[in-house]
């Protein structure tokens, strides 16, 4: 009976927000409550589920953007997230070995932090041969701050008065993972969402780079480089929308159930935080991913203000 009761929520919350009642930040806290509560019935599902939703949110948004204004925003914010990404890797190295911490785990924590969360996380790992339970401590930890940026920074932001570009940029560079990106911004503005997901993509593509960076570190060889073909769909959509390929209430249906999705997806990840992971990892590496997190925050938005 419980089972039953349990699944029965769990599809009322996501037909809630299928139907845009729940906001962001509302949608990760009721996973997370429900999780605790009922001990999530579909975890193995909400993972592969959350790496689908989040890429077919995105591609959808690409619809309400054009590729003019979204060559300026990936150019506006190129500078910024060159610094940001040499800055938070360089100072994860150094941190890892100051605090003796695992050398993989602590590059996989650097990763996340520096370029997009979970997808970056999970893009490294079979690059350095990480075992599982390193990549769970990662992840684990990583979507513990995604989740408290959620409700942080749209506060900052309004404390600080900043306008929708110097949100989404900010957004974009600080927080971890894109769903979490997209979904600070979502409540924010329409600007503030369309520079947050251009620029998260845009740095999305330093995985590569990264990839390649972290083969020579660990001295592995012949292991496969993860793209996120995602993007070029991406853009794909982009260009359809800037072209008027289709007409503009089917254009904006599209933003409209990429929007829902995304906050379906957010509250998937709620659902999927584990106490019991995060306890056994021990202090460390939650100092230093806490550390590189304030560190990019300050040093983004200080740069964004000057």
């Amino acid at each position: 009976m419980k089972d039953i009761f349990s699944k029965t929520v769990y599809v009322l919350i996501i037909t809630l927000a299928l139907l845009g009642v729940l906001n962001s930040p509302t949608a990760l806290l009721l996973g997370f409550v429900y999780t605790v509560i009922f001990n999530n019935p579909f975890k193995e599902y909400s993972h592969k589920a959350i790496h689908y939703f989040l890429k077919i949110s995105v591609v959808g948004l690409g619809f309400g953007m054009f590729i003019k204004e979204t060559l300026e925003t990936s150019k506006e914010g190129l500078s910024l997230t060159i610094y940001s990404i040499l800055l938070t890797v360089t100072l994860g190295l150094l941190l890892t070995k100051l605090l003796k911490l695992d050398l993989k785990l602590g590059h996989l924590i650097t990763s996340g932090t520096a370029i997009c969360g979970g997808s970056a996380i999970a893009a490294i790992s079979p690059v350095i041969k990480a075992k599982s339970k390193t990549i769970s401590i990662a992840l684990g930890i990583v979507f513990l701050l995604n989740s408290i940026a959620l409700f942080l920074f749209p506060a900052i932001g309004h404390f600080l008065s900043l306008t929708q570009e110097q949100f989404g940029l900010w957004c974009a560079i600080a927080i971890h993972d894109t769903s979490s990106v997209v979904g600070a911004a979502l409540g924010y503005g329409d600007e503030a969402l369309r520079i947050a997901t251009t620029v998260k993509l845009s740095r999305t593509l330093w995985i590569i780079p990264l990839s390649i960076f972290s083969m020579f570190l660990f001295k592995t060889k012949g292991e496969r480089i993860k793209i996120p073909y995602f993007i070029v769909l991406f853009v794909i959509a982009i260009l359809i929308n800037s072209y008027h390929m289709l007409p503009e209430t089917t254009t904006s249906l599209i933003v409209l159930m990429a929007k829902r999705l995304l906050i379906i997806t957010l509250f998937l990840v709620g659902s999927t935080i584990s106490i019991k992971d995060l306890k056994s990892t021990g202090m460390k590496p939650i100092v230093l991913a806490l550390t590189l997190w304030v560190f990019i925050s300050f040093f983004s938005l200080i740069y964004i203000l000057n």
